[in-house]
């Protein structure tokens, strides 16, 4: 069947998004068509404009279009706590809470010996050199509770032990509005280790 080439090449652009097979990648094209064509360019200005515009924070790691980024320059946050994460989405999922008010350090991944990821790939040495002020007292282990995040988070309590920091993990466990009878044995193992009295 033919396709006229830039159709083709939108189909293909979408397609190395992630999650977007062929037919997924074929309904966005055709929708991007509908489209009104100022809206079109707006798409377009939109993803030059992230892609050129925004680059990592010096220090924390954090996706920024100011350096360092706006959570680094803010001066109500708690300076003594630092949020370990994977990636700036975590960043944002933690930020949508509005519970947690200090700092964080972006990771840009996990320890992941069959992808080849090692702990020099990660931000790790920029980790350390802002640990190594007295600033700092607690660092929080947000990594994904999974295997690459558990030996992530295993090996950052065992490298910054001697900085004599207290050392916290995020809670795993249930997920509220969730069944006992779905959750797999994990996840309950995780969610009696930490309960809490009430």
């Amino acid at each position: 069947m033919y396709v006229p080439e830039p159709i083709s090449k939108l189909i293909e652009g979408f397609m190395r998004l992630p999650g977007i097979g062929p037919k997924t990648a074929g309904r966005l094209a055709f929708f991007v068509l509908s489209m009104e064509e100022e809206d079109v360019l707006d798409l377009a200005k939109a993803l030059v404009r992230a892609k050129r515009d925004l680059r990592t924070c010096s220090v924390c790691g954090n996706i920024t279009d100011q350096d360092p980024c706006y959570i680094c320059t803010d001066q109500k946050r708690d300076r003594s706590v630092i949020c370990v994460v994977q990636d700036t989405k975590d960043l944002m999922a933690m930020e949508r809470t509005r519970e947690y008010n200090g700092l964080y350090h972006v990771l840009h991944g996990a320890i992941s010996p069959i992808e080849g990821i090692g702990p020099d790939e990660l931000k790790i040495p920029d980790l350390l050199k802002r640990l190594s002020d007295d600033t700092v007292q607690e660092l929080i282990l947000a990594t994904n509770p999974n295997i690459e995040g558990e030996a992530t988070a295993m090996y950052l309590s065992k490298l910054v032990k001697p900085f004599g920091l207290k050392v916290t993990r995020i809670a795993h466990g249930l997920p509220v509005g969730g069944d006992l009878e779905y959750a797999d044995e994990v996840t309950l193992t995780k969610a009696l280790e930490g309960r809490r009295e009430i």
